[in-house]
């Protein structure tokens, strides 16, 4: 499975970006799809995931209400839409698929895309 993330870009704080992230090759195991990133010097967090069959939606605490993640149609892609930004929201990007285990943790998820960056000015 490969994974191509793009959307990031600079944008003031209070403004918005769209993420998008499609999947190819052998994508039928796919059932759930995330977001996480990592700012320089941190550790990479969850962001938000979606499971495929019944479209729940998981969002860490600093993201609700700012931030939908959503599947694209009928494709094997799932975007991010990214409002109210914040200087914090500042990081590497990256869409992940569900291997396996808790939707939060970076350890579940088995295929990583490139990673796209936001940068966020104040």
């Amino acid at each position: 499975v490969q994974l191509q993330a793009s959307g990031g870009g600079l944008v003031q704080a209070g403004g918005s970006l769209r993420l998008s992230c499609a999947a190819s090759g052998p994508t039928r195991r796919i059932h759930t799809m995330g977001w996480f990133r990592q700012a320089p010097g941190k550790e990479r967090e969850f962001v938000a995931a979606i499971n495929w069959s019944s479209r729940n939606a998981y969002y860490a605490d600093s993201v609700k209400g700012r931030f939908t993640i959503s599947r694209d149609g009928a494709k094997v892609a799932i975007t991010l839409q990214m409002n109210n930004l914040k200087p914090e929201d500042a990081a590497v990007y990256f869409c992940a698929t569900l291997r396996g285990g808790i939707y939060d943790s970076p350890g579940s998820y088995g295929y990583w895309g490139q990673g796209t960056q936001v940068t966020v000015s104040s």
